[in-house]
């Protein structure tokens, strides 16, 4: 039988379950994302710091993120470590957990693409209407704040909601560094059933309807924000 369900029906639940950690780093590493990118944004309108802006953004987009990750999970405690005892004279033992590691990982490799999607929205933003704030006397500060970030927010939703849609799916990776997630609760029934095909038909379709939810739901507040 190519589908054995009464084999793979117990093991349901327990696939399903990695949903929750597949999207609590997706979703953290949004929002984590977005804030940081909206700060690089910032910077890179200074001359030292957009310097640093560009090199941030330019490391992230050219490195795959199993690198990032793995740097930050197995790396990074261990330089912590030798750091400590180098400078300092001190042995110290850094751990960070596989969510941790997955959440700061996935945020800063977002931010770098958060970041240059907020810039194409930004040059979006009609000129007019920063040259009257800037004749009305209003600061940058406020016209950065309050003009152009809403208007390029607005106009640069639909790829912001497509990055999150491929943070959902790029997420699959922290199975490596053994965050259960679907992808990582896949291997262990496959693992413990020597069945391949069943879990990762489940999986797959458990993925697909996320997105399309998502992708629906992006949609709606899409049209929501054009009739504001």
């Amino acid at each position: 039988m190519l589908f054995d369900w009464n084999r793979i029906e117990r093991w349901v639940p327990y696939l399903v379950q990695g949903l929750s950690i597949t999207l609590s780093v997706a979703f953290l590493a949004a929002l984590f994302g977005l804030m940081l990118g909206i700060l690089i944004n910032a910077f890179s309108r200074r001359r030292f710091l957009g310097k640093l802006a560009f090199a941030y953004v330019d490391v992230f987009r050219g490195t795959p993120v199993i690198l990032q990750l793995s740097m930050v999970y197995f790396a990074v405690p261990r330089l912590m470590g030798t750091f400590m005892q180098v400078y300092f004279d001190r042995t110290m033992t850094f751990m960070i957990t596989a969510f941790t590691a997955s959440v700061i990982t996935f945020s800063l490799n977002s931010a770098a693409y958060i970041s240059e999607i907020i810039r194409s929205g930004v040059n979006s933003v009609d000129t007019g209407e920063i040259e009257a704030a800037t004749a009305l006397g209003v600061s940058k500060y406020h016209i950065y704040k309050d003009i152009i970030l809403p208007i390029a927010f607005k106009n640069a939703f639909p790829a912001m909601m497509n990055e999150l849609i491929t943070l959902v799916k790029e997420s699959s990776i922290v199975s490596i560094i053994g965050l259960q997630d679907l992808m990582r609760r896949q291997q262990i029934v496959t693992s413990q059933t020597f069945m391949f095909f069943e879990p990762l038909i489940i999986v797959g379709l458990v993925y697909y309807l996320v997105v399309k939810v998502m992708s629906y739901s992006g949609q709606w507040i899409e049209r929501r924000l054009h009739h504001v």
